[in-house]
């Protein structure tokens, strides 16, 4: 009992100390949140697992989905899509912060990651539905995108031309949610293990400054 009055002493300091780190934390995140300039992007290379897998792993990138844009067929499906009728290819829509990440960035990754110049097919993935295209947000992407094109094709990057198309962003429709983050999670799947996890270390090798 004689003890009772140093231990809430000490209970009170501990209660306020622990207000004031949890104020700190917040504090801190607030301003961190206030300093980021976020944008999105929206592209199209072939399978979205693939992309997907690829963007997640960029300093900068605050979030990646999968899903599908381009097309007439309001919320279509993974099978809808698939058939190559609804006119949607699948996308991934990045959200960045442009303070650490430029969208002349993320067109680079883009086009060294997948093959910009085969119409409506990457490997062998073929239909409209995995077509090379970016969806511009707004006439600053667009010009952007124009001008990497034209440079690439300038130094020949390729042995044939870019195809990629070149489309205002009109609406994105989020996949079904076992497509998201899907090789993380399935990365001893056959078309993962084959496909994609080459993929991922080529890209990790020549981008390895720009990884989280």
């Amino acid at each position: 009992m004689k003890n009772s009055p140093k231990l809430l002493i000490i209970l009170l300091i501990f209660v306020l100390y622990s207000c004031q780190q949890s104020g700190n934390v917040h504090s801190q995140t607030k301003k961190t949140n206030q300093n980021m300039n976020t944008e999105t992007a929206t592209i199209g290379g072939g399978c979205f697992w693939c992309t997907e897998a690829i963007y997640l792993q960029l300093k900068g990138v605050v979030s990646v989905q999968s899903g599908y844009s381009g097309g007439e067929t309001p919320n279509p499906t993974y099978r809808e899509v698939c058939s190559g009728e609804t006119g949607h290819a699948e996308v991934i829509q990045i959200v960045f912060d442009s303070t650490v990440i430029k969208f002349e960035e993320i067109l680079e990754i883009f086009f060294a990651t997948h093959d910009p110049t085969t119409l409506n097919r990457q490997g062998a993935d073929v239909g409209t539905q995995y077509r090379s295209v970016v969806f511009y947000h707004n006439e600053n992407q667009k010009q952007k995108t124009e001008k990497m094109i034209q440079q690439l094709n300038e130094k020949k990057m390729y042995p044939t031309s870019v195809v990629t198309e070149i489309s205002p962003y009109n609406v994105f429709y989020k996949a079904e949610d076992y497509h998201q983050n899907y090789y993380n999670q399935n990365p001893n799947q056959p078309y993962c293990s084959m496909a994609i996890t080459p993929k991922i270390e080529k890209f990790k090798k020549k981008f390895k400054e720009k990884l989280k």
